[in-house]
């Protein structure tokens, strides 16, 4: 394995094993495969690119150092020479972490200092420009992400949030060094490193900026950032013939499919919307849940009822709802109990038959594979094709069943009947 990804939830995972297993023409990708939690055994030797995909995002920031760092003892032992801490494309964060204490303890345990930060995706409308991170043409905290429930983003300066996070200040790689080229990048982050600064911001606009960076970072042993920071690190491998790249074998499957949506964010509203207009859907009630009056037998019986539809079974509530549910049964509470419903649906649905899965929002598509996983007894997931930019479908075992993990705020607006029809063998 040459390139090992820490991921701090699923559907980064997802998006950055994407990016990898893709690369860019004419050189391609690598063989690229996602790992639901660390692994309790090596890889198998063909891979060139592994995704570990935490639950790190949200929990205790001592508790997700010590999970990275597991996860990079794992990734140094199958013959890494390139770490990848990957966080989301919004630096979804509280002002205490944890991407400035993972990132830290990471940088500390490789010994290095001018460690890249950029959280840049501009395929997804996310850029970094002067430090400030922009969704769009909006500034990070004015583009609905300050209503997070879980990690509300109100600072767009990147400089700014990291220093709440760590010990230090950052440095600043601006635009006009990106567009100077991978040798004017490489000097800067080394001027940085010299004076002793643990971080880098480094800003991108577009996706050739970011392969100007990839550039810049081959032989860097640490880098940190969204998806798109993995755009150009897969040909540095294959140009000096240390990777074959490639996919590994996809095929569609048969069989019923259904769509788990736990996401609030506007994106997934919009897409069950949609799709509620077409296919059958159920409406998961958060006080029926917390009250034990809906259990994943119910969903699993109106799935069985509408077993060759599709259907979709979704909890996406406005923002103002989801607080006043928050304060009503306490956050924590609320989303413990939404992830252990649906993960134990999925287990039921895969013991049932069901072969396609889509699942939206990064908590409950961890709690889903996760489920799935244990249940098929499988480890790796292999990368397929891509649904939408940062959407991959997931192959399991041998290929028996399919996943595609979205991060709430991906995809277009007919993304589910998409991924659904993707996974799908042609009757």
């Amino acid at each position: 394995m040459l390139i090992g990804v820490i991921a701090d939830d699923f559907t980064g995972g997802s998006d950055i094993a994407n990016t990898l297993a893709k690369g860019v023409e004419p050189e391609g990708g690598l063989r690229t495969a996602q790992f639901p939690g660390i692994p309790d055994a090596p890889a198998d030797p063909a891979i060139e690119a592994g995704v570990i995909s935490l639950k790190s995002r949200s929990i205790p920031a001592r508790e997700a150092v010590r999970q990275s760092l597991q996860a990079l003892d794992w990734l140094l032992a199958q013959g890494c020479s390139q770490i990848v801490f990957k966080y989301c494309s919004t630096f979804d964060s509280t002002e205490d972490g944890n991407i400035g204490p993972v990132a830290d303890a990471l940088a500390d345990a490789l010994q290095v200092q001018g460690v890249v930060v950029c959280p840049a995706f501009p395929a997804a409308g996310r850029t970094v420009y002067q430090g400030h991170l922009f969704v769009f043409d909006k500034l990070l905290n004015e583009s609905g992400m300050e209503n997070h429930p879980l990690t509300p983003m109100r600072d767009a300066n990147l400089r700014r949030v990291l220093s709440r996070q760590t010990s230090g200040q950052a440095g600043l790689v601006s635009h006009a060094v990106v567009s100077a080229g991978d040798g004017a990048v490489r000097k800067a982050l080394m001027d940085i490193a010299a004076q002793g600064t643990r971080f880098a911001i480094v800003d991108a606009v577009s996706d050739s900026d970011l392969l100007t960076i990839g550039e810049a970072l081959e032989d860097v042993p640490l880098v940190t950032g969204g998806s798109g920071i993995a755009l150009g690190l897969p040909r540095n491998f294959i140009r000096r013939a240390k990777a074959r790249g490639g996919r590994s074998p996809f095929r569609t499957v048969s069989g019923p499919a259904v769509i788990l949506a736990g996401s609030c964010s506007g994106a997934t509203r919009g897409q069950v919307e949609r799709y509620s207009r077409e296919y059958p859907a159920y409406e998961v009630s958060v006080p029926a849940v917390m009250t034990g009056s809906v259990a994943a037998a119910d969903l699993l019986a109106f799935v069985e009822q509408h077993r060759e539809q599709a259907p979709l079974v979704y909890s996406s509530s406005p923002p103002g709802e989801v607080s006043e549910l928050q304060s009503r049964y306490g956050r924590e509470q609320v989303a413990e109990a939404l992830e252990g419903l649906f993960a134990e649906t999925a287990r039921l649905l895969v013991q049932a038959g069901y072969r396609r899965l889509v699942v939206a929002g990064g908590e409950t598509s961890g709690a889903v594979a996760k489920a799935v996983t244990d249940t098929l007894q499988v480890g790796a997931m292999h990368i397929g094709p891509e649904i939408d930019p940062g959407v991959p479908i997931l192959s399991l075992g041998e290929g028996n069943v399919l996943l595609a993990l979205k991060s709430g705020n991906f995809g277009a607006g007919d993304f589910f009947s998409k991924a659904v029809a993707m996974m799908e063998t042609p009757g």
